[in-house]
């Protein structure tokens, strides 16, 4: 397997890896080991079936089914994620970390890309252990004791309205979802700290109302999102990125209009944040 890395603080392709022709327990810890050194990792030109992608996610966790999206019938640990020629809006267009309102977060989501738009339709994901270094010591020390408030609430309230506009479909019937987790995360493989919130989920801080919350989490926000602790994805079809979901962001780029995208995501299940 050779590894070519995207950036100099986040992102890798690997080469050398044939999904469809099955990947040996080596190889899956290779890749394995690839994704927590480089947070979000990406294959290139993989022909694979629904059964292929599952069987591969199987070979890192448990897959975690989304308890807010539609899945597709024949496979339900399938999430699709469509934007059909006539659609105006896409899901994921706003930096987030996958449905950190659940009380275990998935580990990681794979995402594989069935149909692309000719140009356009790129995602980013940025590095949340860099986000967490770059804050001053005192900051740091102050956000160690907090602990935040997660809601699917910016999904589920909204789902309707957000439905009418979107080919991928919200469960319309859906209550609301939520978590407490710590403000800064221990990675429980690295052991390693960084920030654990986000603009579309984290609600407030435990104890404290929106209102207070939201200076100190807008500057965390930005964080967040500095463009040295990112990478930018061009998609092929055939492309397969795989990101840790406990210690990065990303955001789906809504810049192809007229033009179809489908892409099948996976999410592996994670533990407790801690």
């Amino acid at each position: 397997m050779e590894i070519r890395p995207l950036t100099g603080t986040i992102g890798a392709e690997l080469f050398g890896v044939d999904i469809a022709g099955g990947c040996t327990d080596s190889a899956i810890a290779d890749i394995r080991g690839a994704l927590l050194k480089y947070h979000v990792i990406f294959l290139r030109d993989q022909k694979i079936a629904p059964e292929q992608q599952i069987k591969f996610a199987e070979q890192f966790g448990p897959i975690s089914k989304t308890p807010v999206y539609q899945t597709l019938n024949d496979y339900p640990q399938i999430m699709p994620v469509v934007k059909e020629p006539n659609e105006k809006d896409i899901i994921g267009d706003t930096w987030h970390t996958d449905e950190t309102y659940q009380r275990t977060p998935p580990l990681g989501s794979i995402l594989y890309a069935r149909e692309v738009p000719k140009v356009g339709g790129d995602t980013l994901w940025s590095n949340l252990y860099l986000a967490y270094d770059g804050l001053s010591d005192g900051l740091k020390e102050q956000l160690g004791s907090l602990k935040a408030i997660h809601s699917n609430d910016f999904l589920s309230k909204n789902a309707k309205a957000r439905n009418a506009t979107r080919s991928t479909k919200l469960q319309e019937d859906v209550g609301r979802i939520d978590s407490i987790h710590p403000v800064v995360r221990t990675h429980e493989e690295s052991g390693k700290k960084c920030l654990f919130v986000n603009r579309p989920f984290t609600y407030a801080f435990a104890g404290m109302s929106r209102e207070e919350s939201l200076p100190l989490l807008e500057y965390l926000y930005k964080e967040s999102i500095k463009p040295e602790n990112t990478c930018r994805f061009r998609w092929k079809e055939g492309s397969l990125a795989f990101w840790d979901n406990r210690c990065t962001m990303h955001y789906a780029i809504n810049d192809y209009p007229g033009q179809r995208r489908e892409m099948h995501r996976i999410t592996i299940q994670g533990t407790e944040p801690i």
